[in-house]
């Protein structure tokens, strides 16, 4: 098969390349998956388990990427819950090869079906961005009806979503991002914009969550404006320090089969609006990794042949 392979972590994408890899191997619980489209993180080159597996061992080269959505091709041993030609879309392990590929073997759990009303390029803009959003504020943030929410990089793949849920919770949004997003966190519902790069972060006064794309300074600036009892959720690294009265906390997004399901019919009913900047072929997904322009939204890979 066609894939995306990286040999030296070091090289990062100057060492990326389309070549042919053997056909996955279906494991116990395992599905293959005809891979129509795929998602990937531009930061996942400096991930530990982009380049071992679980037990730590090297597993260069590596197939990258962990969105995807396509078609069922085989059924590993004792799997159950789906079927081969079933639409699915999900998350890929972080420990095996990914997703920019033909064909990818994933854990069936890992995996929910796709309904026919939702296009592979936007079933595969939905996992990471969908499920850490959904995850960091329900499981996680334990969002409140009526509640000030601060969501850092409102315009984002992630924080877009942050906001259309958090709007749907009945709290009230404040979007962060630069100049050039306010129109577009505006759009998927924030009720207000803060410029980073010109705004007071202070000016948003006292809120019971903040959700927290960006780390660093901001996210350190950021826990000063919670609320007694408030919490912070970040994806950007360990929080620097712990509120005097709230929370602060770090997660790593989580496959999660009802929580895919529940997204896809926002998006389907139209509640829910995905962000995806661009789609390009799985031949240009080297250049994709490596944008010499900031991409506001997800780039989705379309694998030529499988659309």
């Amino acid at each position: 098969m066609q894939a995306i392979v990286v040999n030296d972590r070091n090289a990062g994408t100057t060492d990326m390349r389309l070549e042919e890899q053997p056909y996955p191997h279906a494991s116990e619980n395992d599905v293959i998956v005809r891979i129509h489209a795929s998602g990937f993180t531009p930061g996942e080159l400096e991930w530990p388990g982009t380049w071992t597996d679980r037990a730590g061992r090297d597993r260069t080269p590596s197939i990258p990427g962990h969105e995807l959505a396509g078609v069922v091709a085989e059924l590993g041993y004792g799997t159950t819950g789906l079927s081969v030609g079933q639409r699915v879309f999900g998350l890929a392990d972080w420990t095996r090869n990914g997703t920019l590929a033909e064909f990818a073997a994933v854990k069936a759990r890992n995996l929910a079906p796709l309904h026919a009303d939702l296009d592979y390029a936007t079933a595969a803009s939905l996992p990471i961005s969908g499920l850490t959003a959904w995850q960091g504020l329900f499981d996680h943030g334990r969002i409140s009806t009526g509640e000030s929410v601060l969501v850092h990089g409102a315009a984002g793949g992630v924080g877009s979503i942050v906001v259309q849920l958090t709007r749907e919770a009945g709290a009230h949004v404040i979007g962060t991002g630069r100049t050039t997003d306010r129109q577009n966190a505006l759009g998927f519902g924030a009720h207000e914009f803060l410029d980073l790069s010109a705004d007071d972060l202070q000016d948003t006064g006292h809120v019971g969550l903040v959700f927290d794309v960006i780390g660093g300074e901001i996210g350190d600036r950021s826990l000063d404006l919670l609320r007694p009892g408030g919490t912070l959720v970040t994806i950007a690294g360990p929080p620097s320090r712990q509120p005097a009265d709230g929370r602060a906390i770090l997660f790593v997004v989580e496959a999660n089969r009802t929580q895919l399901s529940e997204i896809a019919s926002r998006v389907t009913d139209g509640r829910l609006r995905t962000n995806i900047a661009q789609v390009r072929s799985l031949t240009e997904a080297a250049e994709a990794f490596n944008p010499v322009s900031r991409v506001a939204g997800k780039t989705i890979i379309a694998v030529p042949g499988n659309e």
